[in-house]
């Protein structure tokens, strides 16, 4: 039996993606599942993927985790559907393609209220349930760039950089009350998440760039978080070498890094 048999598990970003592929593998450990994403349609999608599943344990609750004021209903209504949250899975979040110079303020708002502001609405709404239940489990889905930061990923990195200072001091705050805190950062993996990627303006990119399409799959990821989430790692790295080096040359070589950095190859 696998330690997440029968954990409550609350997946943001469930219709596609990682998160798509995280409500495969975690369904397969016999998890019971709150699934939450913009489009119902494509969350009764992902659910009915789950073969072999009983459906009274996969739930669907559609959220926008850009609408700030809907937050807290959605977790006083998450919490109601099992009577408990173990884990929550803050996956959700818009990524970015454009320089700094060409990048409207208004953008760099919409990422941050999605990427940082989000998560920590449904984080710090979840938060009094975990103390009163002295165990929970937070799981983020932040990037490689919440560690780094190359050019065209000023906003989405700002934004990433931003959930590892807060989710850091929540876990210095939290560990007496048996709460965990697990980043997860991942580099390239063949998602859409260029296709919806921001563009200085606005507007979607609609185009798959190279770095992406030759990423890791989904499932694979999905694994590793899986394992990470097993073990309750505080952070970890899943990707390509150029990758997990970036992390590590910026770590204990920044001036290489830095010259590195000015020309790699990001789109």
């Amino acid at each position: 039996m696998s330690s997440l048999t029968s954990k409550v598990i609350w997946i943001t970003g469930a219709s596609s993606g990682i998160g798509e592929a995280l409500t495969y593998a975690l369904a397969k450990e016999g998890a019971h599942l709150i699934l939450s994403a913009r489009r119902k349609e494509e969350l009764e999608r992902v659910k009915g993927n789950c073969k072999g599943t009983d459906p009274a344990n996969i739930h669907i609750l559609p959220l926008d985790l850009a609408k700030a004021e809907t937050l807290q209903l959605n977790t006083e209504v998450a919490i109601q559907i099992f009577g408990r949250i173990d884990i929550l899975i803050n996956n959700g979040g818009i990524s970015q393609r454009s320089l700094a110079r060409e990048t409207k303020l208004a953008v760099d708002r919409a990422i941050m209220e999605v990427d940082y502001f989000g998560t920590l609405a449904l984080t710090k709404y979840l938060l009094p349930h975990f103390l009163k239940r002295k165990s929970g489990h937070y799981v983020v889905t932040s990037s490689v760039m919440g560690i780094i930061g190359t050019p065209y990923r000023s906003g989405y990195s700002a934004a990433k950089h931003a959930l590892h200072g807060f989710f850091d001091s929540l876990r210095a705050e939290v560990w007496k009350e048996n709460i965990f805190v697990t980043l997860i950062c991942p580099g390239w993996i063949r998602t859409n998440v260029t296709m919806n990627a921001m563009t200085g303006d606005g507007s979607k990119l609609n185009e798959m760039d190279k770095t992406t399409d030759q990423g890791l799959t989904p499932e694979f990821c999905a694994k590793e978080i899986v394992k990470a989430i097993q073990k309750k790692k505080e952070e970890v790295y899943i990707g390509g070498a150029k990758e997990v080096f970036g992390v590590y040359t910026k770590r204990f070589f920044p001036k290489l890094f830095s010259r590195i950095v000015r020309k790699i190859k990001v789109r």
